[in-house]
């Protein structure tokens, strides 16, 4: 009985991924009232920390976008860019990398993919090469992401089974690991595909006059805009808001607000300082209210935690249900072979396209199961999987923002051009988050 509730669980999570976004979240409880009236389940608590972190970040990241932060970042990004265009399949997805670092989530990287397209064409490179790498790029590196919800997942969860585990020791794994993840997937784009005079699909829209219109004579910038300087300033107090966070992870002392009390969570902490230095870009800044929930940033952030509060709650409700059953069997395939549980976490991850809700459901997995936190920190990489079908939104984004039509999706579905980046990305950052989970944490 337990594998055919799985298989449901599987189904109305497959169900779900063909709406997407707040789609996912209220068909999966539809799944939940399914397990609890249906297959007696007890329900589990909803994943009420996750969501409040993601409010929290959201909302300051949307505060930033509406005060002109982001184009301020954009345009620097652009310049950085266009003053080595010939590099830009090196430079690229360290751009958008960057990006995501500092916002927490991927979905801000949408402007920057165009201006991607534009330098490379115009510098005679194929854009698939920088463009497909920068898209993976702004989604693996939300595990190395201090303020990203999956990251302040692990956190909360790992610091109450490790003592010692901070978050700047499942930084110094994730970061190094993600960025040699990134470095490896730029090299390899470098001479991926045909050039574009050797390329029959290329050649072939050159022909079509509108194509060719489109191709040769539009340009993408954003440098013609000419930004406030309280666009500058915004970005200036957010850097401050992580660097806060950051500051106060490595000194517990600060968060033991009475003597010989325990440190206030880091998770606690996080929505906290996003709350309160997103009123004060609000202030300094003076940017008006009404603008904030207009951006892409609070848009897709808002759909997210739609998502994640259906999902992780009935998928919770089923694991800590059927774990004791499971229990006996995992544990020795994933003591024998540490990787199978990292291929776990890659498979969800395809299945529900959200690296925090991933965390949300195997963590406790993982803990469950005994797994050693060392491991359960390198293998973090692997919670970004949704490359693997390509439905996910920056993704279909960078397709269409391909007008050569290099960055595409194949005829099998399966064949598209962010599949060798995914797959190269995410298995060297977890074989070096492996090695250094141990040497960190272990």
């Amino acid at each position: 009985m337990l594998y055919l509730e799985f298989l449901f669980l599987l189904v109305m999570l497959y169900i779900g991924s063909r709406y997407g976004g707040i789609g996912l979240g209220v068909i999966s409880g539809i799944g939940l009232v399914i397990e609890v009236f249906i297959f007696k389940m007890p329900p589990t608590s909803p994943p009420v920390t996750v969501m409040l972190i993601i409010l929290a970040v959201v909302t300051c990241a949307s505060i930033l976008e509406a005060a002109g932060g982001l184009k301020y970042m954009l345009q620097v990004a652009e310049r950085i860019l266009r003053k080595n265009p010939k590099r830009v399949t090196l430079i690229a997805p360290f751009v958008t990398y960057t990006m995501t670092f500092m916002l927490g989530t991927g979905h801000a990287v949408y402007s920057i993919m165009p201006i991607i397209g534009d330098v490379a064409l115009k510098n005679g490179i194929r854009p698939e090469r920088p463009m497909a790498a920068s898209s993976v790029a702004s989604q693996i590196a939300i595990t190395a992401s201090p303020i990203s919800a999956a990251v302040v997942y692990y956190l909360a969860q790992l610091v109450d089974i490790q003592a010692d585990i901070t978050l700047l020791s499942i930084l110094m794994v994730t970061v190094p690991a993600t960025l040699f993840g990134t470095l490896l997937m730029s090299l390899y784009s470098l001479k991926r595909g045909k050039e574009l005079d050797d390329d029959p699909d290329y050649q072939a829209r050159l022909e079509d006059p509108v194509w060719r219109e489109k191709i040769l004579n539009t340009t993408s910038t954003s440098l013609d805009e000419k930004l406030p300087t309280s666009a500058r300033n915004s970005v200036l107090i957010f850097l401050s808001a992580i660097a806060m966070i950051v500051f106060i992870a490595m000194v517990p002392e600060i968060r033991t607000i009475t003597e010989g009390g325990k440190p206030i969570s880091m998770s606690v902490i996080i929505q906290m300082m996003m709350l309160a230095f997103g009123g004060v870009i609000l202030l300094a800044t003076d940017t008006h209210p009404r603008d904030v929930p207009n951006g892409v940033v609070f848009k897709s952030g808002m759909v997210a935690a739609i998502a994640i509060f259906g999902i992780a709650w009935m998928s919770d409700t089923y694991f800590q249900y059927a774990m004791p059953q499971f229990q006996s069997g995992i544990i020795g395939m994933v003591t024998d072979h540490p990787w199978t549980f990292a291929l776990a976490l890659f498979i969800v991850s395809v299945v529900v396209n959200s690296q925090a809700a991933t965390a949300r459901m195997m963590l406790p997995v993982g803990l469950g199961l005994g797994l050693d936190p060392a491991l359960l920190i390198g293998l973090m990489p692997a919670v970004y999987g949704y490359f693997f079908i390509p439905n996910y939104p920056s993704d279909i984004a960078t397709v269409n923002f391909d007008s050569s039509g290099t960055t595409k999706i194949g005829k099998w579905y399966f064949n598209h051009s962010f599949m060798s980046v995914g797959i190269i990305g995410v298995s060297s950052a977890c074989c070096l988050g492996y090695v250094l989970g141990q040497i960190v944490i272990g």
